[in-house]
């Protein structure tokens, strides 16, 4: 996890790379615990567990909500604004492939976050919309999972 922020937080976007600086440089040593003669995981092994192994669990966003609440509660940020990410993203618009809105239904094994984002597009949809509020999830439960 500390290895994660420091690749969000620096702007390193290859794991390869990332697991390369942390060997290299002593701050990141020490933020992520290592000490001088830690061994530093193998790219390849860190890879498959950020998109394994942590894909569909609760960890990243429980560990997410919790540092924006201790942020707020020391007031280092505040709640009056928000930014979004306008990342262009390529739409499949192919109409020989295209299906009715009446006929399209989501895959039973669509991902976490496409489940969530079309369950807030039903209640905006139908007028149920509300504050969304954080979800912290019991990684002991299960049904959660």
């Amino acid at each position: 996890m500390r290895m994660l922020i420091i690749g969000y937080s620096m702007g390193i976007r290859s794991e390869r790379r990332l697991c390369e600086e942390v060997h290299l440089n002593l701050a990141y040593r020490w933020f992520c615990r290592l000490g001088l003669d830690g061994k530093v995981p193998d790219y390849s092994g860190f890879s498959k567990n950020r998109h394994g192994r942590f894909r569909q669990s609760y960890i990243l966003r429980h560990m997410f909500e919790t540092v924006v609440e201790r942020c707020l509660a020391q007031g280092l940020v505040g709640a009056e604004g928000f930014a979004v990410d306008a990342s262009p993203i390529a739409a499949d618009a192919n109409k020989q492939r295209s299906v009715p809105g009446t006929e399209w239904k989501a895959e039973d094994d669509a991902g976490r976050s496409v489940q969530e984002y079309l369950a807030v597009l039903d209640d905006a949809a139908f007028g149920a919309a509300s504050p969304v509020t954080p979800k912290f999830i019991s990684q002991s439960d299960p049904a959660a999972q």
